[in-house]
């Protein structure tokens, strides 16, 4: 049943369907008969974290706002949240809002300029996740806590990829290493050294190929990342 699992995990990494941009309905029109409060996004906030505060699926909260799969969110911009009291508050900060620990927070697997956003075309395919670049050689960190459960010496046009498991539906994938410190069944922190940044066969650009998956869907990385 894992082989299985863990087949589904894999062949997602090959070919998507993106959704087309919003062509932007008014606050107003969002939440007619639908009973939902307004968050302005602070400084630190992610579309992630700001589900965690109110409780929400961060699906939910995509739909709702209509957001384009490959759209960012801005500080100070007007966040809807669904099923919430007080339609029409602005809650800039939250009251008795669940603390979210370090383990659970997501950071920068890399230090680089994202070259290739989520949802673009790159190299004549559909990117499901976001490619960062970087020098030859830096330093790859585990975006959150959690579990290795893959790990692949030559993952085709990936060349050496690992996908760590956050034991709440979310996965993180990292392809293009030169070097990998860890192995399956390894638990790692948030921060961990997972290993060193290299190229690919197909393309000899150094970068660092990164994607969050809720289970086998991918997600746009930049909801999750300050």
């Amino acid at each position: 049943m894992k082989k299985i699992i863990f087949l589904f995990i894999i062949l997602g990494l090959v070919g998507c369907e993106t959704v087309p941009p919003s062509t932007g309905p008014t606050l107003t029109s969002l939440t007619q008969g639908i009973p939902a409060a307004r968050h302005r996004v602070e400084v630190g906030e992610t579309l992630w974290k700001i589900s965690k505060i109110y409780g929400v699926d961060i699906d939910d909260i995509i739909r709702l706002n209509h957001l384009a799969e490959d759209s960012t969110v801005e500080v100070g911009q007007i966040i809807l949240i669904p099923g919430q009291a007080g339609a029409g508050a602005i809650h800039a900060n939250i009251q008795n809002a669940p603390v979210i620990s370090a383990g659970d927070d997501f950071i920068w697997p890399v230090r680089g300029r994202v070259i290739s956003g989520f949802g673009s075309t790159y190299h004549n395919l559909i990117n499901k996740g976001i490619n960062i670049q970087t020098s030859f050689g830096a330093d790859v960190f585990a975006t959150r806590s959690g579990r290795v459960v893959f790990y692949s010496n030559n993952f085709g046009n990936y060349s050496k990829t690992i996908i760590i498991d956050h034991g709440d539906g979310l996965r993180s994938v990292y392809s293009r290493f030169s070097e990998i410190y860890v192995k399956p069944g390894d638990n790692v922190q948030r921060g961990a050294l997972l290993g060193r940044v290299g190229s690919s066969i197909r393309d000899k650009n150094n970068y660092l190929h990164f994607e969050i998956r809720k289970g086998a869907v991918s997600q746009n990385p930049l909801f999750f990342l300050s």
